[in-house]
Formats: structure tokens, C-alpha cells, sequence
């Protein structure tokens, strides 16, 4: 009796894996041996770089928190630490978004802050 070799259910799941690989260059993109490769390797880099983009953000906040306590005459740390101090419970992301948008306010909640 011959061997049944599941042609179905393969081309499936070949055809899954070329759909994921859609967009690569070259043989990436069509040949099953190299898109299964690539993809892996894309899926690799994308779990990898949800970690590494909340890294960046928290990042960029801080370097914008900075740059407007800067401008306010202090420096993040002092800022920080007044905050702490004084029980303003408000995240990095929010400051960033009040130092580049809404300056008026970020220059108020600097003073409050730190002059105490």
C-alpha cells in the first residue's frame, strides 16, 4: 500500500508560511525552504523589539523631559526628585507630552515641584 504523504494539510501549511513571508525580496518570498527562514527570523526581531521599543520611548521621554526642565532652570534628576517628594504622581510619558505640547504647564508643575 502506498504511503499517504498528507498533501493537503501541507500545502496549507506551506501556503500560510508564503502568505507571512509576503513582501521579502528575492526567493524569501516564494520559496518555501528560505521564507520559513526568513519569517522565523521576523518573527525573532518582532518579539525582540517590543521589548527594545518600550526602551527607546522611555528614552526619548526622558531626553525631552530634560530638555524642557533645562529650559525651566533645573535638570531631570532635580525634577524627578521634586516630584517624588512632593507625591505628583505623574509618569515620564505625561511630562514629556506637557514639555513639548503644553510648555505653560510643564513650567507650572516644574515650579511646584522644585521649590519646595
Amino acid at each position: 500500500m502506498p504511503r499517504a504523504n498528507s498533501s493537503v494539510p501541507r500545502h496549507r501549511r506551506h501556503r500560510k508560511l508564503i502568505k507571512q513571508a509576503k513582501g521579502y525580496f528575492g526567493t524569501r518570498k516564494s520559496n518555501y525552504r528560505t521564507a520559513k527562514d526568513a519569517v522565523q527570523k521576523a518573527l525573532l526581531y518582532a518579539y525582540r523589539d517590543r521589548r527594545n521599543k518600550k526602551r527607546s520611548f522611555r528614552r526619548l521621554w526622558i531626553t525631552r523631559i530634560n530638555a524642557g526642565a533645562r529650559l525651566n532652570g533645573t535638570t531631570y534628576s532635580k525634577l524627578i526628585a521634586g516630584l517624588k517628594n512632593n507625591d505628583m504622581a505623574l509618569n515620564r510619558k505625561t511630562l514629556a507630552y506637557l514639555a513639548v505640547h503644553h510648555p505653560d504647564s510643564f513650567t507650572e508643575i516644574v515650579n511646584s515641584a522644585v521649590s519646595k
